[in-house]
């Protein structure tokens, strides 16, 4: 990836947009990047300052998704962020009062309650300070508000606030809906895919995954951080070793007796002791192949989650090609243009004079004429 530069932090952070890959892709960057987390949060707290509402819930989106996705990696995002998450709210409460902008923030606390990502006061600390500096702000931003509503800004104060109420509780239920109808779909899935060893990956979902919403899958819901290079290969290490490749065992389930599957074969016992014997034969099968489709239950288990790490592995490398293959066309202009202007320097020096065929003026001039002799010449 690119080097870190504030400069270039600052240029991604006004190039974001609210589509899923652009909040990805950046926040793959700070993950990137989390060793400079401490200035990456300041930027980004700075920024969000200065940007258009609308922008305010993207920049929180990316927030969300750094600090959720970098928790594998290391704790740095989210004691950066907690210590300025405050002011943030408090800032957002101020400036915005929209009952969308209000409702999507709410449905992110909530997220961060759900998962244990934040202790729960100080996401109950946030939610106040986001509510009541928007009915503050509301209240306080306007005299004409208030006499609109009656001259009574403390019941146009009430009614906003409990307008951001009912849109936090609406979003709330919203998310709850859609997360029992993500759940049933990933069941059923599941239970239809369970009859084909050849399912592949979406034999079960990533534990990120979400039902779209409006076009796309929200960003606060990412499909997941992409594994290392070394986890990856001792994933498909072990998938080499696995039940399926296992030719030692399957060769001797091949070769059990027809005996002690066939419910026929029962008749035919002649005796106590070759009844011993078949049950005994039995008993040791019925071991063998517990044992081994317990090996093949893990080793499916194993590739669903192998299948989930080539996915993020791929989505990150597209997303690497891609920025180099941005960087080699910037480089491929800045060639060009440096051969034009050695080419003009070229058309240049050969316009100019030569001086080795110049006269030589050091000794072979006469010399100059004394004052004497101007005056003798003009007389």
């Amino acid at each position: 990836m690119s080097a870190f530069t504030e400069s270039a932090l600052m240029k991604k952070l006004a190039e974001l947009n609210s589509s899923q890959q652009s909040i990805q892709t950046l926040s793959l960057w700070l993950i990137h990047h989390r060793k400079h987390s401490a200035v990456i949060v300041k930027t980004w707290q700075r920024e969000l300052e200065n940007v258009p509402e609308p922008k305010k819930l993207t920049f929180m989106y990316l927030a969300n998704d750094v600090i959720q996705n970098s928790k594998k990696k290391g704790p740095e995002y989210g004691k950066e962020f907690s210590h300025v998450l405050a002011k943030v709210f408090s800032h957002i409460g101020e400036k915005c009062n929209s009952d969308k902008l209000l409702g999507s923030l709410g449905r992110i606390l909530n997220i961060w309650l759900e998962r244990g990502v934040y202790d729960p006061k100080a996401i109950g600390d946030w939610r106040a300070r986001l509510h009541r500096e928007a009915s503050n702000g509301g209240a306080g931003g306007s005299s004409t508000n208030g006499s609109k509503s009656g001259g009574d800004p403390e019941k146009s104060e009430k009614e906003r606030e409990h307008r951001s109420e009912k849109s936090e509780r609406r979003e709330k239920r919203k998310h709850e809906e859609r997360h029992s109808k993500s759940k049933r779909s990933r069941q059923h899935h599941h239970q239809s895919s369970n009859s084909s060893a050849n399912a592949g990956p979406s034999a079960e979902e990533p534990a990120g995954a979400a039902q779209p919403e409006n076009g796309h899958t929200p960003p606060y819901l990412p499909l997941g951080e992409p594994p290392e290079p070394e986890e990856l290969i001792k994933a498909l290490t072990s998938i080499e070793n696995s039940a399926s490749s296992d030719a030692v065992v399957r060769e001797r389930i091949a070769k059990l007796p027809q005996e002690i599957s066939e419910i026929s074969c029962i008749s035919k016992l002649e005796d106590k002791d070759k009844a011993k014997a078949l049950a005994r034969q039995v008993n040791e099968a019925v071991d063998l192949l517990n044992d081994y489709n317990a090996r093949l239950a893990a080793e499916m288990e194993e590739r669903t989650k192998l299948a989930t790490m080539l996915r993020d592995f791929q989505a990150e490398q597209k997303e690497l090609l891609s920025q180099a293959e941005q960087r080699l066309d910037e480089h491929k202009k800045k060639l060009a243009k440096m051969l034009g202007l050695q080419k003009e320097i070229h058309d240049h020096l050969s316009n100019l004079p030569d001086l080795t065929q110049l006269p030589d003026v050091t000794g072979g001039l006469a010399p100059l004429p004394s004052a004497g002799d101007l005056f003798n010449a003009l007389h």
